[in-house]
């Protein structure tokens, strides 16, 4: 289950990030020291910059609705740059420092030269892309999982990572994400794909919605229950926005019988887990 370590770096995250439709922030009283770590997660539904001090701890980051990725694939490559460039704009002005290195991620299993488009990005939004890590191994550098699953339901993938002995041993990734549940929910009540995003996202409005959302959880716990066989597997952790929506984990845990959670806040898990990644950089001032 969540850590303290855990739980206290996803609240910290979820009070320093900043939602890019939101007034910005004030710039920092003091300008942070030492080694800075970013992760550029170009998710299908949503991108996000994290930073991070030298202890892992989050500083700020920036995360906003955006469709330039489909199915964990950057199709919009100059709208992908430009967003970067924005958000990585403010949020230098708010610390009061350059950005230089960062780390980026991939769904498992998507061929080399596909992959390589979210580093082109990240070099073309002004940064040294420092390498690249699959989603679910990216989640669980801060999850820390020493043996299980890591399920990340991003906007158009699920991407599973088993866990044995703290190394991952297997990943996959199948088509079926939050960007799914939307088109389901704009069909089952004829509005706009906008419209369904934003309902999708209310919690207020989620119990109303599940009864229409249960099979689309269903399909992605086919998914795991498919990939996961053949191995021990003593819990699932889900990440990933989507793993957020009401009686996620439990839909899980019903249809494959494995003990299934979520962490707070699930959707800033994945971005910090890339910066995670990003060591050994020296972007001190």
């Amino acid at each position: 289950m969540q850590s303290p370590e855990l739980r206290e770096a996803l609240s910290r995250a979820s009070q320093v990030f900043h939602w890019a439709e939101d007034p910005e922030p004030p710039p920092f009283d003091q300008v942070p020291e030492g080694n800075l770590k970013v992760g550029v997660d170009l998710g299908t539904a949503y991108l996000t910059i994290a930073v991070l001090d030298d202890q892992n701890q989050p500083l700020t980051g920036e995360y906003q609705f955006a469709q330039v990725a489909r199915d964990g694939l950057v199709v919009d490559f100059v709208g992908a740059v430009d967003l970067v460039k924005i958000m990585k704009d403010r949020i230098e002005r708010r610390i009061g420092r350059e950005l230089t290195h960062a780390f980026s991620g991939y769904p498992p299993g998507v061929p080399r030269t596909e992959v390589q488009a979210s580093a082109h990005v990240v070099e073309a939004a002004g940064l040294i892309c420092s390498g690249l890590v699959d989603e679910p191994s990216a989640a669980n550098a801060l999850v820390g999982l020493e043996n299980g699953v890591i399920v990340d339901v991003g906007g158009g993938t699920t991407g599973i990572a088993v866990v044995e002995n703290g190394q991952v041993v297997y990943t996959a990734d199948e088509a079926t994400g939050g960007t799914h549940f939307s088109l389901v929910i704009a069909g089952a009540h004829d509005i706009p794909f906008e419209e369904a995003e934003r309902r999708k996202i209310d919690p207020d409005q989620q119990q109303v919605l599940f009864p229409v959302v249960k099979p689309v959880l269903e399909k992605v716990a086919s998914i795991v229950a498919r990939h996961v066989k053949g191995f021990q597997v003593p819990g699932i952790t889900l990440v990933g926005g989507t793993s957020a929506f009401y009686r996620a984990g439990e839909v899980i845990e019903e249809y494959t019988g494995i003990p299934a959670w979520v962490p707070d806040y699930p959707a800033l898990v994945t971005p910090i887990g890339m910066a995670m990644h990003n060591t050994n950089m020296d972007t001190s001032i």
